[in-house]
């Protein structure tokens, strides 16, 4: 196994799969570019080597170390996902990730055009990439928590609201999910999210805290909002814009997800504003959920991410949009320090005519430093989807390119049960238009809740 990069999660994975799986440290490499400062790879006595992956030297430094049925596990941050698979492929190794990444620079380069810094346009070239190839070791692409184990959660809800209402349903197709979706009637899906983990050692200025990859967050904070766009939606946002190519299925606004706030609802926390930040799950659900006559989109439903990261991380986006998205230069990811909180991390389904479901896991801090070591809530919670994603890919190791929801979703809710803490399903009442009208009135221009009227600039 090589692992490539060593942050938050690959540290948060590292203990896990030596729990579960039957591996010697011999047979483990560590490649990242930067230093193991906890020693934690030591201490497990797995081989560390700090090298930087670039575009030129990639295939001199990874070749080497990929024969015939290993497996790479590409946890890093501006490497190729789509240069990383070809070379697997090539050396019939097997691949997982937990976002599908560009070389260092392809998010923020503004000589590209903005639907090319897009995760829908890093999705698009992988699975074309598989298209054309058909078959070939297996790659993971994009299953961490979310997204990944996000869109297990989304069927096991959506066979929850079936089973509460009254409906007979065992779904074993792309065609028939969409179809149960179509038929109890969502219209959107929220992955909502509130992460409550805090410190005493307050963020300072001039400083980036998180509690997983700053790098990752700064990075997809500065992608185009993006959202997957439902066939029941009449009002076109002013900055929107469709792609020319792919699936088709979801749209980018010209404007960074970390400007764009959007109304959700998660049980704990109630209605929140969360940031439309870009996720792959938000444009691979939408197309999951879809159904067409031929070009004809028949029904597809609204879909993005709604994230309220911890407190610290909110200032520090704030602070990152005043100094117009120039980085902090200090960066720091909270884990040991946080004394309290948890994360909240669920699919909130929106349209049927019980009220929304929220479906998802409550982590606290506390249970994940029980659970496992060198881990946060929110860490622990990826690192789970890595996990079950692993084992998967061992047990179908010539499936090709695969998402998240290609793979069943009882076998990814069995590894990942015991380290979610509290699964819970919960009704609620809460809609984007609920109390609306106060303190100032508002011209919503609709008698249906669910049109997407909640996108707002910071």
């Amino acid at each position: 196994m090589v692992i490539v990069g060593f942050g938050s999660i690959a540290q948060a994975v590292l203990p896990l799969f030596f729990r579960h799986l039957e591996i010697r440290p011999d047979q483990v490499r560590i490649i990242s570019a930067h230093e193991d400062e906890e020693g934690i790879a030591r201490k497990f006595g797995v081989a560390y080597e700090v090298r930087h992956l670039t575009e030129e030297n990639y295939r001199s430094v990874l070749e080497p170390c990929l024969n015939s049925g290993d497996f790479l596990v590409n946890l890093s941050v501006d490497v190729s996902s789509l240069a990383l698979i070809d070379l697997c492929w090539q050396r019939n190794a097997r691949y997982l990730d937990t976002s599908t990444e560009p070389w260092e620079g392809g998010y923020t380069d503004p000589s590209l055009p903005i639907s090319e810094r897009s995760n829908y346009a890093l999705r698009d070239r992988v699975l074309e990439y598989g298209l054309k190839r058909k078959e070939g070791p297996t790659a993971v692409i994009a299953h961490g928590a979310n997204p990944g184990l996000i869109s297990t959660f989304a069927k096991k809800a959506l066979l929850d609201l079936a089973r509460d209402n009254g409906v007979s349903a065992s779904p074993s197709s792309k065609l028939e999910w969409a179809q149960l979706a179509c038929s109890l009637g969502i219209k959107a899906i929220h992955i909502a999210e509130r992460d409550t983990q805090n410190t005493h050692e307050y963020k300072i200025r001039d400083e980036f805290v998180n509690t997983w990859s700053v790098d990752g967050m700064i990075s997809e904070s500065l992608q185009p909002a993006e959202l997957g766009w439902g066939s029941h939606e009449r009002h076109w946002p002013e900055d929107a814009e469709r792609h020319e190519s792919g699936c088709g299925a979801a749209i980018y606004l010209k404007r960074p997800g970390a400007a764009t706030r959007v109304r959700s609802w998660t049980p704990l926390e109630g209605a929140y504003h969360g940031f439309l930040i870009t996720h792959n799950e938000s444009i691979s659900l939408a197309d999951y959920f879809t159904i067409k006559d031929g070009a004809k989109v028949l029904y597809r439903p609204t879909v993005h991410y709604a994230y309220h990261p911890c407190d610290d991380a909110v200032l520090s986006l704030y602070e990152l949009s005043g100094n117009n998205w120039q980085p902090q230069s200090a960066k720091r990811i909270l884990r040991d320090e946080i004394c309290d909180g948890m994360d909240e991390l669920g699919i909130l389904l929106m349209g049927n005519a019980k009220g929304v479901y929220w479906y998802g896991s409550r982590l606290t801090i506390q249970e994940a430093r029980q659970l496992v070591p060198y881990n946060n809530a929110t860490s622990l919670q990826v690192a789970a989807g890595v996990l079950a994603a692993f084992v998967w890919a061992l047990r179908n190791p010539n499936a090709g390119i695969v998402e998240a929801e290609d793979i069943d979703h009882d076998f990814v809710l069995e590894i990942c049960r015991p380290y979610l803490g509290e699964l819970v399903g919960i009704y609620g009442d809460w809609t984007p238009l609920l109390n609306r009208n106060w303190p100032f009135g508002e011209n919503m221009d609709t008698d249906d809740p669910w049109q997407f009227k909640n996108i707002r600039v910071m």
